[in-house]
């Protein structure tokens, strides 16, 4: 059985930086994991992407250039290191698995078929 937790968030002032970490268990060898978001009254988001059997990322252009989704196998772990934070980045950072890689990369929610249970970040002004 697949489990997801996610740990590492918090309260920063834009410009700041965090580091999301996502502990999994269970057996995931070259399955795909995504850190998405949603704030309240918005669409969940996808904000990261990484297939741990390629090493193979991708990110949105919201993001892309200061998120950076990395793993670490040994340890099973997960990580999103976040930096130039920025206020709309606000929301509930979810971790998310996926044995379904034939079709690469895929920041769809409806590919993920194991979820977290989500960590704050929360930007001020």
């Amino acid at each position: 059985q697949v489990q997801l937790s996610e740990s590492g968030g918090g309260s920063v002032r834009a410009g700041g930086s965090l580091r999301l970490s996502c502990e999994v268990t269970g057996n995931t060898d070259r399955w795909m994991f995504s850190w998405f978001r949603q704030a309240p009254g918005k669409e969940r988001e996808g904000v990261a992407v990484i297939n741990v059997g390629s090493g193979h990322t991708y990110y949105p252009s919201s993001v892309k250039g200061r998120f950076t989704i990395s793993q670490d196998n040994a340890a099973k772990m997960v990580y999103l290191q976040m930096n130039s934070l920025k206020p709309e980045d606000t929301a509930m950072y979810y971790c998310a698995a996926t044995a379904t890689v034939r079709y690469g990369l895929s920041l769809e929610s409806s590919v993920y078929n194991y979820w977290g249970k989500g960590t704050q970040v929360t930007v001020s002004s």
